[in-house]
């Protein structure tokens, strides 16, 4: 690529984009759910939409009802009138950071702006933001000192597209008020595609964003995927692009569809995929179950499962981006604080075979079959000591066991006769220092554990080779 090089908007001049190093090294990053729709805190971050609609969403419970008896009629307490609530009383984004850093993150990447349509940063386009209502705090820019004063990387993510489409406009809701509009969107047909004058804004808005942040990861929710938007996916592509190479930084953009490989960063929302895609990719998925922000009696996921997705993922030539949701008042919840200071442990003895690695020939062995595709997350069995996940880097491959697999592990993969057949030249267990014993046979890598488990939830084998 010259100096002089510039993108066009096609995706025959997209396709020119490579994915930075410093993406597929870092490995790990946080995503964060947090606006307004924490304060009814009711079993999903889509309160908001589902509060106008009077029936059992395909989320769970009847959100109108909930909200009529809890919080008052929607023609009297609309979405609006959660926002006074929103105070952000006990925020310290210092102290977000700092656990994220201890998680073993690398890149966080807080929503910018939800489908409600309130950005959490002092967008000029809107009066509806964090920084003149509720906290009263440019959120995302304070979030964005602190993570880059930590020198970690720092991303943004857009929901907007979809909230043309996300409110219910009915006579009784608030939604149809005069002077609502540049929150709900005007009242239309429910299905109609977004008019014009909303691509525009949405698309001074995107920009407005990638100026504002100078984000190295800029993140979409679907949304952009509806027909009318086709236009604007590859203008926003370039535009990003070519900002990036004015400012030096070397930027990801990440999509979940309707963009051709190789022109950004495939993401899988809540699922994984079955084999190493050639192209690099990301999973996101969050610390629980039910929602991607704070509700009252959530279901969180534990370390293990979480440590298992993250090598899962590498071993297949991806990162793992890993959501929390903050209460209204900015307090991440005791349950994730603890899961993710879990997960940085185990980084602490096993980074080594996470940061910096690449795929290798093979993600791994084992019988636990991984069902590929979004929202797949709930399908899946958990890993055994009989799974195995390889990743490598310089002369080193690292097999982690996603299970304590007793005094001997037999890795198949890596017998007399395979690619590594006859180069291992010593094994050890990371996090201990106590020498195992190995033989390389025809039927697999024979490796003898240490008597001290050195770690939780997974353990890696590090296989030095002669190059």
């Amino acid at each position: 690529m010259t100096a002089d090089f510039r993108y066009e908007p096609t995706w025959a001049s997209l396709q020119n984009y490579a994915v930075p190093q410093w993406f597929m090294d870092d490995k790990l990053g946080i995503f964060i759910h947090w606006g307004v729709y924490a304060v009814p805190a009711f079993d999903n971050e889509w309160y908001p939409r589902f509060m106008y609609r009077d029936e059992v969403s395909r989320k769970g419970p009847n959100y109108f009802e909930h909200h009529t008896q809890t919080w008052g009629h929607p023609s009297k307490f609309g979405y609006k009138d959660f926002i006074p609530l929103f105070k952000a009383e006990n925020w310290d984004p210092a102290q977000w950071v700092e656990l994220f850093r201890k998680a073993g993150a690398r890149y966080i990447v807080p929503v910018a702006e939800h489908h409600d349509g309130f950005p959490m940063f002092a967008s000029t386009h809107t009066r509806w933001n964090a920084a003149q209502m509720g906290p009263k705090r440019d959120v995302c820019k304070e979030l964005e000192r602190e993570t880059r004063g930590a020198g970690l990387k720092f991303g943004v993510s857009s929901h907007r597209a979809f909230n043309w489409r996300y409110y219910t406009y009915a006579d009784d809701f608030d939604t149809t008020h005069p002077g609502l509009e540049d929150l709900y969107s005007p009242p239309h047909a429910e299905e109609a595609p977004a008019s014009w004058d909303f691509i525009q804004n949405w698309y001074a808005r995107t920009l407005e964003m990638i100026d504002y942040f100078r984000p190295d990861v800029l993140w979409f929710d679907f949304g952009w995927h509806f027909d009318e938007f086709e236009p604007y996916r590859p203008q926003v592509a370039a535009y990003y692009y070519n900002r990036a190479l004015e400012w030096g930084i070397e930027p990801v953009l990440q999509y979940k569809d309707k963009l051709p490989d190789g022109v950004a960063v495939y993401d899988v929302e809540r699922g994984k995929l079955d084999d190493i895609r050639p192209h690099y990719w990301q999973t996101d998925t969050s610390v629980s179950y039910k929602s991607w922000s704070y509700i009252e009696d959530d279901e969180f996921k534990s370390a293990t499962t979480i440590v298992h997705d993250l090598v899962d993922i590498v071993s297949k030539n991806g990162n793992l981006l890993l959501n929390v949701g903050p209460r209204a008042d900015g307090v991440i919840p005791a349950e994730a604080t603890q899961m993710l200071l879990d997960l940085g442990a185990w980084l602490d003895v096993n980074g080594e075979a996470i940061y910096g690695t690449r795929h290798w020939e093979r993600f791994g062995e084992g019988d636990t079959a991984v069902e590929a595709g979004h929202m797949s997350e709930r399908r899946n069995q958990p890993f055994t000591a009989r799974d195995m996940r390889f990743t490598q880097k310089g002369d080193a491959l690292y097999a982690v066991v996603l299970g304590w697999p007793g005094d001997e592990a037999v890795i198949t993969s890596l017998g007399s006769g395979s690619a590594v057949g006859g180069r291992v030249r010593g094994v050890s267990m990371l996090g201990s220092a106590e020498p195992v014993a190995w033989q390389q046979e025809g039927d697999g890598l024979r490796v003898s554990t240490p008597k001290k488990r050195p770690c939780d939830h997974a353990y890696t084998f590090k296989i030095e080779l002669d190059s």
